[in-house]
């Protein structure tokens, strides 16, 4: 499949300008982090010269190729799965994702995801930013995190949103069970987070890794060995709640990658961690409207809470 390519001159004005930050704004059509991509790719060339590093620094007069990929026809299959619609205009849905399914397809697993179900019952209208495999995802949980994801139907609604996660002016709130008493009634993890260079599968806390910030509030001790944390990410990496939480020495109860097996322990089973995205606030893309949504605990949240509830006592 071919790839298209578009120049660009670097006007006296942007003279020291980053690359990614001259594209976005000379290409509004694509999404700054679609941009980097494409850097990262190899897809750019300044003077002739591939350039890799989205903080390339420009000089007034040189010139710009940027190749960009045709989009590939979408060949995942629309599935009627059952999927819970908090709301839904032309523009954008706020779905309620269930524990246990997957927000998207990964390399071994192309079916039963969110993205089959939504591709379902949008009738395949969703953006096309993130590609093939990820149309209308905005942002993800994780397989065992249930809970509200902001969906895209077009581009110019998934920039908007995209831009808003970027900014940190959309707001997202989790509600979790982690173990032990906490020192404080509230407080804040501020820890990069990384791969994990011996577990490639897991994130860690690393020197050098990218800036993470999640704050915390106690809503409701269990004893004094379990309780009921209110969580905001200021930022949005892989695992970043699961991670900060083993990290400060409060895992998520029953996480299968981060916690300590307490669950095996008390032989309780569950699907995964107790975690649950049950709040989102943000600006409609479009119309400017401020939107909030929430939902309560779910079944499996009610459910651990009572069984510790009643193995505290």
């Amino acid at each position: 499949m071919s790839n298209s390519s578009i120049n660009l001159l670097v006007a006296e004005d942007a003279d020291g300008e980053r690359v990614d930050r001259f594209l976005a704004e000379s290409l509004p059509q694509y999404s700054r982090e679609y941009l980097k991509q494409l850097i990262s790719q190899d897809c750019l060339q300044v003077n002739g010269k591939t350039v890799t590093k989205p903080a390339f620094a420009l000089t007034e007069g040189q010139e710009l190729t940027l190749s960009v990929p045709e989009l590939k026809p979408l060949t995942l299959s629309p599935e009627e799965i059952p999927v819970e619609i908090i709301f839904e205009d032309e523009h954008l849905l706020v779905v309620n994702k269930p524990s246990g399914m997957l927000t998207h397809p990964s390399g071994k697993e192309l079916t039963g995801t969110l993205v089959n179900a939504l591709l379902h019952h949008c009738h395949g209208q969703l953006s096309g930013i993130n590609g093939i495999e990820r149309p209308g995802i905005v942002h993800r949980l994780d397989r065992q995190t249930s809970g509200l994801l902001m969906v895209a139907k077009n581009d110019i609604a998934h920039r908007g949103l995209q831009d808003q996660l970027r900014d940190r002016t959309a707001k997202r709130q989790y509600r979790a069970i982690v173990q032990g008493e906490m020192p404080e009634l509230q407080g804040v993890v501020n820890a990069p987070i990384d791969r994990n260079p011996q577990k490639r599968d897991k994130m860690a806390v690393m020197p050098g890794g990218r800036s993470a910030v999640t704050h915390w509030e106690v809503t409701d001790p269990i004893g004094r060995k379990m309780t009921v944390l209110r969580l905001t990410l200021e930022t949005g990496r892989t695992h970043q709640i699961r991670v900060h939480m083993a990290h400060i020495g409060h895992p998520v109860f029953a996480d299968p990658l981060y916690g300590s097996g307490l669950e095996k322990q008390l032989k309780y089973k569950c699907d995964g961690q107790i975690l649950q995205a049950f709040r989102l606030q943000f600006t409609h893309p479009v119309s400017g409207e401020a939107m909030s949504f929430e939902i309560p605990p779910d079944d499996k949240f009610l459910q651990a809470w009572a069984f510790l509830d009643a193995w505290i006592q």
